[in-house]
């Protein structure tokens, strides 16, 4: 895939809220930054929205969601023909957006628009199921003909993080309208501005007022009134599970809200000795130092069968100092961290890690004095019950844990409140089949790591969310089954 340069200084277009198809400016008045990773300067200041914003928003979806409105009179084909439009004007400023997400959350340009071909492979996914969602005829006892409706659920508010901006948002907004749904979406406080170009791009395509809804602002104001509104039926969130178990919580106060969550993750990665090590290598790299180690599912922890253990971490050092950190426009493998916070987290891990007894083999330290760049860093010698081996760090940090046995490492490997993903790497099937079975995880890659695809499910066991995302698993999230009974007239004599 050729892919154009970058534009390094890419216009900003829309910084303020958008509702019932217009741009508008916060009901406050009040304005946040959104900050450049690259060097901790404003890019430019954003409205900030707030209860009083959702609020509107929500009333706008309301009526957009009335019978009789044009979006709930509108075909089934027609929602799909908006998507397929939508997703063409996705793939006509694929460079602009691109370049913009870039600036905006410091994922190398080529990433970036790599997250976007993806993106399109989603939205044109949905869009073909939008005229194929239905319900059963069911055979029942007695004089009855009794079938089925999927209904979409309501209005739903859906929450993205900063981690995937583009891809985050499709994930949501795609399956929700595929199927009928009016939307609230609220980016990430660090990384609104793709999400808000997006609007435009929903109205130039045609999609009736008050169907998509984009409200920028924090999750203590904007995020929390989505998530107590007693008008919005369904709630999605991708982010931290603290603050998914708050999301839950709040779902219960004023209604009971269809929720799902996508939440963190501490994916063990399981490498056998029979394994093909360069493979083994460089996917376990990819698996935690992709987007800057940013990857809810990232193979943060790296069991090593013994007999190979001392080979694989010399392998791992020599390809993390190789890793290219710096300007994300560059052709650089690794940008920054997300922000000030992130990066003062990370860097208090690979503290702990140290005083805790693992052997720090390289990086460790922050590049450069002006940014929130990190080394790409490598641990041995880690045990189970070290923080770096238990929390989620979210940062570009490998932990190579040694094991012994297949029993062993799926006991270990399960002794965590998250259940993400997991991976192993062997040449024997049966091997592969055992710790499939074996291991508590959402998706379980043998061979590989972290390949995911519009059209198969996405989420996690345990701590690491509820319901799933993606393929045709996502559109039962966003519909509700409705049962119709007819009593069928006895015949004449």
């Amino acid at each position: 895939m050729s892919i154009p340069e970058p534009i390094r200084c890419p216009e900003i277009k829309h910084t303020q809220i958008f509702i019932n198809n217009e741009f508008v400016n916060s009901v406050s008045g009040k304005t946040f930054p959104t900050i450049n990773p690259v060097n901790g300067e404003t890019i430019t200041n954003v409205q900030e929205g707030d209860k009083a914003d959702v609020d509107k928003a929500v009333a706008v979806a309301a009526k957009a969601f009335e019978l009789g409105s044009p979006w709930r009179r509108m075909d089934a084909s027609r929602r799909g023909w908006l998507l397929f439009k939508f997703a063409d004007l996705v793939e006509r400023d694929i460079h602009y957006l691109a370049s913009l997400e870039t600036l905006d959350c410091g994922k190398p340009y080529k990433n970036a628009y790599g997250d976007i071909v993806f993106s399109l492979k989603c939205i044109r996914y949905y869009a073909g199921w939008a005229d194929k969602i239905h319900g059963k005829t069911i055979p029942v006892d007695g004089d009855y003909f009794c079938f089925t409706r999927h209904e979409p659920v309501g209005v739903c508010g859906q929450i993205i993080p900063w981690n995937y901006p583009i891809a985050m948002f499709v994930w949501k907004i795609a399956p929700a309208l595929a199927t009928g749904n009016p939307i609230i979406v609220k980016p990430a406080e660090q990384s609104p501005l793709t999400a808000l170009y997006m609007g435009a791009l929903f109205k130039e395509a045609g999609f009736p007022a008050g169907t998509v809804n984009i409200i920028p602002g924090y999750g203590p104001t904007a995020g929390a009134a989505i998530a107590n509104h007693p008008n919005i039926d369904k709630v999605a969130f991708t982010g931290s599970t603290e603050i998914g178990q708050l999301i839950m919580q709040a779902s219960g106060v004023t209604n009971l809200k269809r929720v799902t969550l996508e939440l963190g993750g501490k994916s063990p990665n399981i490498v056998f000795a029979d394994a093909d090590m360069p493979n083994a290598v460089e996917w376990s790299h990819e698996a935690v130092m992709t987007n800057m180690g940013q990857c809810c599912v990232a193979g943060s922890r790296t069991f090593v069968q013994e007999d190979i253990y001392d080979e694989f971490v010399k392998k791992s050092i020599e390809r993390a100092q190789k890793r290219t950190v710096g300007d994300p426009y560059d052709d650089n493998e690794a940008g920054p961290q997300i922000d000030e916070d992130q990066f003062g987290k990370i860097l208090a891990l690979i503290e702990s890690g140290k005083q805790q007894g693992a052997k720090l083999e390289c990086g460790g330290s922050r590049i450069g004095d002006k940014g929130y760049f990190i080394q790409p860093t490598v641990f041995s010698g880690v045990t189970d019950d070290m923080r770096i081996a238990k929390e989620e760090i979210f940062g570009p940090v490998q932990q190579i844990i040694k094991f012994k046995t297949m029993d062993e490492v799926i006991a270990r490997a399960n002794k965590t409140h998250y259940g993400l993903g997991a991976a192993i790497f062997t040449k024997d099937i049966d091997k592969a089949m055992t710790f499939t079975q074996g291991v508590r995880a959402g998706t379980v890659w043998v061979n590989c790591y972290n390949v995911v695809n519009a059209q198969s499910p996405f989420g996690g066991f345990k701590m690491s969310g509820i319901g799933r995302e993606l393929g045709e698993y996502g559109l039962q999230q966003y519909t509700e089954v409705k049962n119709v009974v007819m009593k069928i007239p006895a015949k004449n004599s």
